[in-house]
């Protein structure tokens, strides 16, 4: 499989890492070696913009992109998911590691300092703030284990910023639906094939129709 990289940062593109990810899903289908994925996002990066312009701007992006390639080694994929966004997949890495690493990159980012080109400033460390879920504990499919880490990574926002947060399990609320008898049968057949329950599987598409109509971005 050829990798296409970002042009900015040069870490692997947003399409190039859903790729990778799902082959690492194909790769432990059924089994029980955990999958790490986390989402980093830079905190106020549109006040950094505003002060220092978007070349400045992309520096900061680019330091971050250094970072994450320090920390990570080389079975770990790093993309840079869109913005100021990044993504991590930690194979056969359990999330209290994954926890570890990524705090590790919070860290050194947060004692950077990076003197900017033309005389622009020196932006004086960075703040990110991540969220980490982890297969199987938090889901084995690809939308839960997305959505867990992206509610993680909203936490992390939300209460504070500049801190790293795991998944958590999710409270469910009893809905009562109607199905016809077709659709449950194409439903059970999907599960056994993907090997997957139905319920994650309804959950899944409710994610991807919530998605199709927009959701609200996360506070930066």
């Amino acid at each position: 499989m050829s990798v296409e990289n970002d042009l900015l940062t040069g870490l692997m593109s947003r399409k190039s890492f859903l790729d990778v990810f799902d082959q690492a899903l194909e790769k432990r289908k059924a089994g029980e070696t955990p999958l790490s994925l986390a989402f980093i996002d830079i905190d106020n990066f549109l006040q950094i913009n505003d002060t220092y312009g978007h070349a400045g701007g992309d520096q900061v992006l680019q330091a971050v992109a250094g970072i994450l390639r320090e920390c990570v080694g080389e079975e770990a994929a790093v993309c840079r998911y869109g913005g100021d966004e990044f993504a991590l997949l930690f194979p056969a890495i359990e999330r209290e590691q994954a926890f570890l690493l990524v705090e590790k990159m919070r860290g050194l980012a947060a004692e950077r300092s990076i003197l900017l080109a033309g005389a622009a400033g020196t932006v004086a460390g960075i703040s990110i703030s991540a969220g980490i879920a982890c297969a199987p504990i938090d889901g084995r499919l690809k939308s839960e284990l997305m959505r867990k880490a992206d509610q993680a990574l909203y936490r992390a926002k939300a209460t504070g910023r500049g801190r790293v947060r795991l998944a958590y399990d999710e409270r469910m609320v009893p809905k009562t639906s109607h199905y016809t008898q077709t659709q449950l049968e194409r439903l059970g057949k999907l599960a056994a094939e993907r090997q997957a329950g139905e319920a994650e599987l309804l959950r899944e598409a409710l994610d991807d129709l919530i998605a199709k109509y927009g959701v609200n971005p996360i506070e930066r």
